[in-house]
């Protein structure tokens, strides 16, 4: 087990209203003492964090882990690799996989290999379909899946389109407090489109998917979780009507939440004119007045959790014609630099708000126990540098594949390691 003392750095921990220079002992894997000046050791190793932050560990609560199935694309191992680079020392994966979680026996093969990847550095939760084999017509086992350790449910890239499908996901849900996470998206608007609707995709003779399809079940989706009670959280929110909607149920006290990706609050449409398949995911990348909005959303408080919705897709399924590439890049090791560059140096989140929407937030969402940094804890916590400049180089990446649209961009931030489980990885 892990021995090991952090000295000098600068710990937050918004739960426990710490944000200060300490040193933090850890002990068998645990934090024994935190304090200033704590005395050295010799049968104990020291690390040097001036200048340095150690927050409670990051959950990216929106994965795409591929196994079982697609292990061409990413493996259980390789996307806790790419998730313990990218400063996370958990995951959620989603049950779009083949065959997808829709069983008992799926759930549990999923957490056995999450167990043994990387020593169980990076805890794997899955979240588990809401309906049989992500259909949308009959309700999955629910009452099973969440007893072999599913943590949500969502049928994420095939909407739960039926209005009564929903309620029932809803009410049923309840009995256990987890959320139902809806890729909100009407597909009768989006049949074939491969981008945002509007100008850019006019110019390009493009086939669009208009904001209105998210938001319409955005809207419906509220109306129905009113009606039931219940949780109810959108994935990857992409426009800024879908904000508003949020942003009053939640002032009328409806237990709704949110997640955004930093590929939404950092690119436009305009990106797609070089015709890079590296842009094309769903939800498209919207305009800016949309991304606008969703900088709003995340400085108010609306938006709740910032999720990767890492989605690895090898080359050859990505290097075609635009029309005919799949949705989705990956996201686990640029989410948390994205997230430094373009929010915190650009005082649209405070270093606080930031590891909310990281750590705190995502971990209460999902009823998870919250890694608390306080003495007797397990010491589960991301380490990062707030000020290394740096170039990011998909070539580099842990994960199996290399889609991302932020190949050669200049970034500023950086996880260091990964400390959870009596483990610490470096990077």
């Amino acid at each position: 087990m892990l021995n090991l003392l952090l000295k000098h750095a600068r710990v937050i921990d918004p739960e426990m209203k710490i944000d200060e220079v300490l040193d933090i002992l850890i002990l068998d894997g645990k934090i024994a003492d935190i304090g200033l000046s704590l005395p050295m050791k010799k049968s104990i190793d020291s690390l040097e964090l001036r200048d340095k932050i150690v927050a409670p560990g990051f959950i990216d609560m929106h994965v795409h882990l591929r196994e079982p199935g697609y292990e061409y694309k990413e493996t259980i191992e390789t996307g806790c690799a790419a998730a313990a680079a990218g400063g996370f020392t958990a995951v959620c994966c989603m049950p779009n996989t083949n065959p997808p979680i829709d069983n008992e026996g799926i759930v549990r093969f999923v957490k056995d290999r999450g167990r043994k990847a990387l020593d169980g550095v990076v805890d794997v939760f899955p979240i588990a379909a809401v309906t049989k084999g992500r259909e949308g017509k009959e309700l999955s086992p629910m009452a099973e899946l969440f007893e072999a350790g599913a943590v949500a449910f969502s049928d994420d890239g095939s909407p739960v389109s039926s209005a009564e499908v929903m309620r029932r996901a809803l009410e049923y849900a309840a009995m256990f407090d987890v959320p139902i996470i809806q890729h909100a998206e009407e597909v009768s608007l989006t049949k074939g489109g491969v981008m945002n609707e509007g100008y850019v995709s006019t110019i390009l003779g493009m086939p669009g998917m208009p904001a209105v399809a998210e938001e319409l079940i955005v809207a419906r989706d509220i109306g129905l979780l009113e009606f039931t009670g219940g949780r109810y959280h959108v994935a990857h929110l992409s426009t800024s009507r879908g904000a508003e909607l949020i942003r009053d149920a939640k002032k009328r006290g409806v237990q709704v939440t949110c997640e955004v990706t930093p590929h939404h609050f950092t690119l436009t449409d305009e990106a797609v004119r070089g015709f890079d398949t590296n842009t094309k995911m769903n939800p498209p990348l919207r305009t800016q007045a949309d991304v606008d909005s969703l900088l709003d959303g995340l400085r108010d408080g609306t938006i709740d959790v910032i999720a990767s919705d890492h989605a690895p897709h090898s080359f050859d399924e990505k290097e075609v014609e635009y029309v005919n590439a799949p949705f989705g890049i990956v996201g686990l090791e640029t989410a948390l630099t994205l997230a430094i560059t373009e929010l915190v140096y650009k005082d649209v989140l405070s270093w606080d708000q930031l590891v909310m929407k990281f750590s705190t937030n995502p971990r209460r969402i999902l009823r998870l126990p919250p890694a608390k940094i306080q003495r007797d804890a397990i010491a589960n916590l991301t380490l990062i540098d707030p000020s290394v400049k740096w170039v990011v180089d998909s070539n580099k990446f842990k994960s199996k594949s290399r889609n991302s649209p932020f190949h050669g961009k200049h970034v500023r931030g950086k996880a260091l390691g990964v400390i959870n489980n009596g483990c610490f990885l470096t990077n």
